[in-house]
């Protein structure tokens, strides 16, 4: 059981990360403005290299510097010129958090979501020297996890150190069913990324989990949600996007629901669609779903948070701002009175 299991997400609402822009302090100001009761620190990708998530896994990780080349980031011997950008960027981001937050007066119960690529996303993505991912090195994989783990329990101790906040992580792990799948890619012809067996990928992933120290929810916004091996993890929350949810993957989010995890459901869409929908619409995914694997609606209240469907980097301003705001209208309604829905 991972530590401070308590602090639930459980009918609130927030964002899954990513914010459009370059303003750290301005960004910071919407989140909390926005997003009051629990809110998260921003990740502007947008400012290029370092920024964007395995950037921002780069300021995180601990003794294993990574740097760009043209396939993507790379270990390197020593920490280079991203590695310490990414570090700016990171201070930078905290810097304006901690303006914002107390200009906004936050009390120091307050919880607040930081937001790192998950342990088998980031093996899977970086690459050493050679060019082959650090998926096919199995201790070198297991060196990441508990690397990001360590890195990832400082960086929550400095949040609450500036805020006096509660922290919940998120991992986000989009690659998470290609490396059970082995479809990922060698960089080259000759290279095979094998895959990883589930028992191998659920210690992987539980060993960066527990060595943050903090309550852990993981994100996966990918159509092939592995909730059996999801359920089996230390995570206590498990985020996804309900417009991917097949009819095939209904008995696993079942599964979800009765070993007592909480669903972070994404509801609404993080690009702004042609029509925009209202709240009552956005809401009905999640309503069908419990109805249709048979829980009592008062599961929306107890065991459900709404966010959007992923990170809102790609869209712009006026539709983030808007799409939080429909956020904030769906997880009331689901959380209030989801009986009369």
């Amino acid at each position: 059981m991972t530590p401070h299991a308590s602090v639930g997400l459980a009918g609130k609402v927030t964002g899954v990360g990513s914010w459009p822009g370059t303003n750290s302090l301005e960004s910071a100001r919407v989140i909390l403005g926005e997003l009051g009761e629990l809110p998260h620190l921003v990740e502007l990708p947008d400012r290029g290299l370092g920024a964007d998530m395995i950037g921002r896994a780069a300021a995180l990780l601990v003794d294993i510097p990574l740097d760009a080349s043209t396939t993507g980031y790379r270990i390197t011997r020593s920490r280079g010129a991203v590695t310490k950008r990414a570090a700016d960027l990171l201070i930078q981001d905290l810097d304006a958090l901690e303006e914002a937050w107390e200009v906004a007066g936050f009390s120091g119960d307050q919880v607040l979501k930081v937001q790192s690529v998950g342990p088998l996303t980031l093996a899977a993505q970086v690459e050493f020297a050679t060019g082959k991912r650090i998926l096919t090195d199995r201790g070198a994989v297991r060196d990441f996890s508990e690397s990001l783990g360590e890195g990832l329990s400082r960086h929550a101790a400095e949040v609450t150190r500036r805020t006096g906040a509660q922290v919940v992580v998120q991992f986000d792990e989009p690659s998470l069913p290609a490396v059970l799948a082995g479809t990922l890619k060698g960089r080259t012809r000759l290279e095979t990324v094998p895959a990883v067996p589930e028992p191998e990928a659920l210690a992987i992933l539980d060993s960066a989990i527990d060595a943050t120290g903090h309550p852990v929810m993981v994100h996966c916004c990918a159509s092939d949600l592995p909730a059996d091996l999801l359920r089996r993890s230390s995570a206590f929350a498990i985020g996804f996007d309900a417009s991917q949810l097949t009819s095939s993957g209904l008995d696993g989010i079942g599964e979800l629901i009765d070993s007592g995890k909480e669903l972070v459901l994404g509801l609404v869409p993080s690009l702004q669609p042609e029509t925009v929908p209202g709240w009552r619409e956005l809401a009905q995914p999640a309503v069908t779903l419990i109805d249709r694997l048979g829980f009592p609606r008062t599961t929306l209240r107890t065991q459900v948070a709404v966010t959007p469907t992923c990170g809102l980097a790609g869209t712009s301003e006026q539709w983030s701002r808007e799409a939080l705001k429909l956020t904030r209208e769906v997880g009331a309604a689901l959380s209030e009175d989801p009986e009369s829905l």
